[in-house]
């Protein structure tokens, strides 16, 4: 359940990253460098995002309890 809750935050940064990726194509100079850097970046952090995700599924760390438990308590 974990695992596909981290879709959401990963999806956001994949889409962040990519469209700093196709802004930074009509840049010139530093600019240009700046975006494809943070633009990687972005999507790079999607990645662990979904790896980390997959690796609290795998080892049991996020039981269905805790999720419940934070969902009934408004977050907190």
């Amino acid at each position: 359940m974990c695992f596909l809750m981290s879709f959401m935050p990963a999806t956001f940064w994949a889409v962040v990253g990519y469209f700093i990726l196709f802004s930074s194509t009509k840049a010139a100079g530093g600019v240009k460098t700046l975006g494809q850097i943070l633009g990687g970046w972005a999507l790079v952090i999607s990645g662990f995002i979904l790896l980390g995700g997959a690796y609290v599924s795998m080892t049991g760390l996020c039981s269905m309890e805790m999720l419940s438990q934070c969902w009934n308590s408004g977050g907190a």
